[in-house]
């Protein structure tokens, strides 16, 4: 419901449908559970969109330290993240810290991405 509302563009639904996902989630798994990553992520994203940038970045780095805890070498999300946290510092006009994350992204993008994968393009 709340990636509905998010296109719809009523963020502040989306937010709070995504924070209430948060909590029931909490509250029946592990701390480091996946799941749990995606939910900071999805929220991460809707305070981004609002232009709400510390919070984003908060939760972003949470969801990024849950996914780097997964038990395999390569997981997408992780450089997603690089890639979120990489986005919410050029925005806030933190250039050095941008760049950081996003030479993190490509770096994980050219060590685990076929040499002809789009993503490797940005």
């Amino acid at each position: 419901m709340a990636s509905v509302y998010d296109r719809l563009g009523e963020h502040s639904k989306a937010l709070s449908s995504y924070q209430k996902a948060l909590e029931i989630k909490q509250k029946s798994l592990p701390e480091n559970h996946p799941s749990l990553a995606t939910s900071y992520n999805n929220i991460a994203k809707m305070y981004y969109n609002i232009g709400q940038h510390n919070e984003a970045l908060s939760f972003f780095q949470t969801a990024l330290e849950i996914y780097k805890k997964i038990p395999t070498e390569y997981h997408p999300s992780v450089i997603t993240c690089y890639n979120n946290i990489g986005e919410v510092y050029r925005s806030m006009g933190d250039y050095s810290q941008a760049l950081s994350f996003h030479k993190k992204t490509l770096e994980k993008r050219e060590k685990y991405l076929p040499s002809n994968h789009p993503d490797l393009a940005q």
